[in-house]
């Protein structure tokens, strides 16, 4: 029988936590749920309150290691205080990630959100504009499986793909914004049924059924009575999961608008390359043929597939030359994206990252990487392969490294 570990709450280990370095322990919530991995930083203040709000926790067995490591390095570290250095692209997007965490479970309960909802999706819009291949390396590249903060990911990732296809399909900036509320909002109501339908390994029970199948008008009903009364948004949020024969739910209408078929189309996609308790995730090139079938070979499914690729970044791939690369860059023009290599020519991980150009012969992309692959990779950080990328110029700094710098 596996030993229970015994909890410490994160309060009690504030002195162990320096913003934005990584955390020297992983962190889990209240049901055990992984949060945060070890290596991963703590980015704000805000992100630390919202992990005490879940009632984060460390194993006492990594605390008493970590404590006895400092202990014994007290000498040569006493005094010295970490440089400061401003938040990261990547940084940004965990901090979104908490910083919605506190936003979404206010909805409902306040009456007048519409401000903070509108600056939260245009802040993903600004995020997503700043670099989208990192933007969509973060929604398929996921080697911590937080299933805890599913929903909360989900939403944000569906939002970026949704963006980068309406602007395929020509659509002015205020028709993506409205995209991108209803994308952040369409699963307000089920945030935490969701967490546990991600490590669930049953299929769902009658009542989890019946929830998810009213949930779009459930969320739409939290928004108006946060203030929201922008229709379309409403209606896209309510139509995310109606479908043109009408076989969707929850009216069964076949009438729904572009809006909602771009979010159900990201939703579905994003849904697929997740990977759940109960099953691995879909290639991407397997969840876009499919979603190309469902669509039929729609403007819809013909401008996502243009707007994430075939291979799409954070991918992993094998090459002709035998090295095993992730893709970190869409191509400017053809099927053929960029990558940096994580492995040799015979496959093992090395420690040195070479760029691929995949559309020269040598290198080019023969399939994605084989589950075994995939097992004998350490875990890829964004900043290997994309340096470390600045976020805004007015973002306070917090403690951490050296200032970071472009990668060029």
């Amino acid at each position: 029988m596996t030993a229970v570990p015994e909890r410490v709450p994160l309060n009690d280990v504030r002195d162990l936590i320096a913003l934005g370095q990584p955390l020297p322990f992983r962190v889990l919530d209240a049901q055990a749920r992984l949060l945060l991995g070890k290596g991963q930083p703590v980015v704000s203040e805000n992100q630390l309150a919202m992990l005490l709000e879940r009632g984060a926790w460390v194993e006492r067995e990594q605390v008493v290691a970590v404590r006895r490591l400092r202990e014994a390095a007290g000498a040569s570290i006493a005094g010295k205080v970490p440089s400061a250095r401003k938040l990261t692209l990547f940084d940004r997007w965990e901090k979104q990630v908490w910083e919605f965490d506190a936003l979404q479970r206010r909805i409902g309960k306040f009456h007048d959100l519409r401000v903070e909802l509108e600056a939260e999706a245009d802040e993903v819009i600004a995020l997503v504009d700043r670099d989208p291949d990192v933007a969509l390396f973060n929604a398929v590249r996921r080697d911590d499986r937080r299933f805890a903060l599913y929903a909360l990911t989900h939403s944000l990732h569906v939002a970026a793909l949704g963006i980068l296809t309406g602007r395929m399909l020509g659509w002015d900036a205020a028709r993506v914004q409205t995209l991108t509320r209803a994308a952040l909002t369409m699963n307000v109501s089920t945030i935490e049924l969701q967490a546990t339908l991600a490590e669930q390994d049953t299929p769902p029970s009658t009542r989890q059924r019946e929830l998810i199948r009213s949930h779009p008008q459930r969320s739409a009903q939290m928004l108006r009575d946060s203030g929201i009364a922008d229709a379309e948004w409403l209606a896209t949020v309510e139509d995310h999961h109606e479908q043109s024969d009408g076989g969707g739910y929850p009216r069964g209408v076949k009438e729904a608008s572009d809006l909602a078929r771009v979010l159900r189309a990201a939703d579905i996609y994003m849904a697929n390359i997740s990977p759940r308790a109960q099953r691995p995730a879909l290639a991407p090139q397997v969840a876009v043929r499919q979603l190309f079938q469902q669509e039929q070979g729609s403007p819809i499914a013909t401008a996502m597939l243009r707007a994430i690729g075939i291979f799409p970044p954070g991918d992993v791939v094998q090459l002709r030359s035998g090295e095993i690369a992730v893709v970190t860059r869409r191509a400017a023009k053809g099927p053929a994206p960029l990558a940096a290599s994580v492995s040799n020519a015979r496959g093992v991980p090395v420690l040195e990252t070479l760029k691929r150009n995949t559309a020269e012969p040598e290198y080019a992309i023969v399939g994605p990487a084989t589950p075994s692959q995939l097992m004998a990779l350490p875990r890829l950080l964004p900043e290997r392969f994309y340096g470390l990328i600045p976020g805004w110029s007015a973002d306070a700094e917090i403690p951490g490294a050296d200032p970071a710098t472009p990668s060029g």
